[in-house]
């Protein structure tokens, strides 16, 4: 390949992918591949669905770019109607732009403006530790992962962050299971008066952690609790739901397992399918009235796209015409089965975790003592690069165990997946994880 790339991989020998149908990649060596992972869990509705790009090409025909506050859409109009009725907001209102990264820094903001424009100077935001909400800077001093933050540090340091329901290294361990979500409440509540709740703009959280901590689901106690003390001190709640959205864990977005209505949903990844780059943050319509009172000031170029929102129109109505939000419910139960048929009885195996088809597997040392494995051992790494060597497609993780140890794999395969698919995926993981851990 060229030598002109700023490369994101340091390999130099990556397979070159040329196609994709439903959850198989082709390499130019012709080597098929089972997409255990959607990419960065980002594929849903499968590849190579034909609606979706010929909804791009028809919508580039016709006109491919306006500027936001020049022009209105057609698209952008249609594709925030249909979204809006699947969100878990109240008179949804849709600001898209062009991923999830852009998605996070625009919420921030409306967290902002929403209280200037309210008389309340809050600047703070408050996450949790061990998260990830992007790259950009307001989105990583949002992050709580140690390692992708510490190049940047001099630039961050405006967060704050809270404990984190890792059910599997609890941070409650003296009272754990009875209880978590209330002490997880308190922690937060603990973590606004310390801030100053006059200071305080928004908390923001993932329903179900994703690429950070691999697939944690919260006792359902959780979430009641983080909702009450975000409203008994007028904090904005921001769902990121980049990762766990549209149909991810087998409801539309992850938030609504708990019942939860939020002030601001973010969404990034499954909104187009990976056919376009595309994210969003959406407010109720609360929120963006009293913003729009005195303005927003916030853009970027591409915000607003047309064809990014056609691409995501198509993927909402594939979601929905091919019954997929339903089918990541069924399969995930299958997936889930299936690695606990393979491989609960591994000595090196300490977790199997997850909902929907979105899963985790936690590796350790020793299972009784739930002790990681030494970062130097890149044990996810190899991993990985086992699982591809068998033609299986898997997203790694490290650090979640104490900012530096842990590793996991993450499962998150297009919805599309078939059933044998899903048994020939988790066999041939678990062949490349004996491998490595033998």
């Amino acid at each position: 390949m060229s030598g002109h790339v700023f490369a994101r991989s340091s390999r130099a020998d990556l397979p070159v992918a040329v196609s994709g149908t439903g959850a198989e990649i082709v390499d130019a060596a012709g080597r098929r591949y089972l997409d255990g992972s959607g990419g960065a869990i980002v594929v849903g509705i499968g590849h190579g669905v034909t609606e979706v790009v010929d909804a791009i090409a028809e919508q580039a025909r016709r006109i491919a770019y306006v500027h936001g506050t020049a022009f209105a859409s057609e698209s952008v109009e249609r594709y925030a109607d249909e979204l809006a009725a699947v969100l878990p907001l109240d008179d949804a209102r849709v600001y898209p732009v062009s991923g999830g990264s852009e998605a996070v820094e625009t919420a921030l903001k409306m967290a902002r403006a929403y209280h200037l424009s309210r008389g309340e100077d809050r600047h703070v935001v408050v996450s949790r530790r061990g998260s990830y909400h992007g790259n950009t800077r307001g989105a990583l001093d949002a992050s709580g992962r140690p390692g992708l933050r510490a190049p940047y540090l001099p630039w961050l340091g405006a967060g704050r962050h809270t404990s984190t329901p890792y059910e599997y290294r609890c941070p409650f361990p003296d009272t754990h299971p009875v209880g978590c979500g209330a002490r997880h409440g308190t922690e937060l509540e603990h973590t606004i008066l310390t801030a100053g709740p006059e200071r305080v703009a928004a908390f923001i959280a993932e329903p179900v952690a994703g690429a950070a901590l691999g697939a944690c689901v919260p006792p359902d106690d959780y979430w009641p609790a983080v909702v009450e003390v975000c409203r008994r001190y007028g904090v904005l709640l921001i769902a990121d739901e980049v990762m766990t959205g549209f149909g991810r864990t087998g409801r539309w977005f992850a938030c609504e397992h708990w019942g939860v209505r939020p002030d601001i949903v973010v969404g990034a990844k499954g909104a187009s399918s990976g056919y376009w780059p595309l994210g969003f943050a959406a407010s109720t319509g609360a929120v963006h009235d009293t913003i729009a009172a005195a303005g927003f000031t916030h853009g970027f170029t591409h915000s607003h796209h047309p064809v990014g929102a056609a691409a995501g129109l198509a993927v909402l109505r594939v979601l929905r015409g091919r019954g997929l939000v339903q089918a990541a419910e069924r399969q995930g139960a299958r997936l889930d089965a299936a690695l606990r048929a393979e491989l609960a009885g591994h000595p090196a195996v300490g977790d199997i975790r997850g909902i929907g088809m979105l899963r985790a597997v936690e590796f350790v040392v020793d299972r009784e003592a739930r002790t990681p494995f030494p970062r130097a051992q890149r044990v996810a790494e190899r991993i990985v690069a086992a699982c591809a060597d068998e033609g299986a497609l898997v997203y790694s993780s490290t650090g979640g165990a104490n900012g530096t140890d842990g590793d996991l794999i993450l499962f998150g395969p297009p919805l599309v997946i078939a059933d044998s698919q899903v048994d020939d995926l988790v066999l041939r993981c678990g062949k490349a994880i004996r491998a490595v851990l033998s």
